[in-house]
């Protein structure tokens, strides 16, 4: 999961493999996931694997053999029926209603395929799972927060409906979240905070955000939100340390953008202090979301 989080799905494949093959129905979904997102659209093995993530109730897993056609297609259908959808419902409803709060998120989910769409319904689970601590679902309603101009007038207005959400997920230790309430509040012109969330992300390991304190050390005039002195060698060497844990990352081009920038004594700086910014824990990570794009 290190390596597939930093997207690096080829590599992560093998150990995927290995968990999957040995029972653990998390890796036969994001298995399918790899499979699916490294050739952009659903595999044999994809689905093999996705079908094998569902037969242990995994629902995200029935949402995707629904989202490929398997059924129609493939004739990989629910064992009770032909209607992946309804058999996630099933599956997942009884847990939801026992108080797991991961199963309360994924009706959300769920309740936008069924054959006939409960918004009703899908937004009620969603506030019940975060209300529950999910802290996936408190990013997820911050979001749409974020999003919705038709409940809110104005865009400060749905800053302001989404920072709550945000800032309870961020305060349970959800990396992402505190990415998106740094966003929040920097639009809301609160500069200090906004950058005390970004170390926060960090040091959590948001690849994106350490990509971004790393910019503000080249060049702080970039945002009212960089909060440090100028120093283009600490930001060189952060760019190299992300280049080196996660080959092949947009820290390639900032690397190259900012060649010019950075003069040779301060690059060569930046090489000597990169190992204090490498392989820090936890690891460098995207956090890719688990029924993502």
């Amino acid at each position: 999961m290190r390596l597939y989080n930093a997207h690096q799905r080829s590599a992560s494949m093998p150990y995927l493999e290995q968990a999957a093959e040995a029972g653990d129905v998390e890796a036969m979904y994001y298995l399918g996931e790899a499979y699916r997102l490294r050739h952009m659209g659903m595999t044999q093995a994809a689905l093999e694997w996705y079908h094998k993530a569902a037969q242990h109730g995994d629902p995200y897993a029935m949402l995707r053999l629904f989202d490929g056609g398997a059924c129609e297609l493939g004739d990989v259908c629910p064992a009770n029926g032909d209607d992946w959808p309804q058999a996630a419902l099933e599956m997942t409803l009884p847990k939801a209603e026992a108080g797991d709060s991961e199963a309360m998120g994924a009706l959300y989910d769920i309740y936008y395929y069924v054959e006939d769409p409960d918004e009703e319904k899908a937004m009620e689970w969603l506030v019940r799972s975060a209300e529950a601590g999910n802290v996936e679902s408190m990013n997820w309603l911050g979001r749409l927060a974020r999003s919705d101009e038709e409940k809110y007038d104005s865009d400060t207005e749905r800053l302001e409906a989404a920072e709550p959400w945000y800032r309870m997920a961020a305060e349970a230790g959800h990396a992402p979240s505190m990415s998106y309430l740094s966003a929040t509040l920097n639009s809301l012109g609160e500069f200090q905070e906004a950058w005390e969330w970004i170390v926060k992300a960090s040091d959590a390991g948001n690849i994106n955000v350490r990509q971004w304190i790393a910019t503000c050390y080249i060049d702080p005039a970039e945002s009212e939100m960089c909060n440090v002195k100028e120093n283009p060698a600490k930001g060189w060497a952060i760019f190299l340390a992300i280049n080196e844990e996660v080959p092949g990352t947009s820290s390639e081009r900032f690397l190259r953008f900012y060649r010019e920038e950075v003069t040779a004594e301060q690059r060569a700086e930046g090489e000597a202090m990169m190992d204090e910014w490498l392989n820090r824990e936890p690891p460098l990570s995207y956090f890719p979301e688990k029924f993502g794009p």
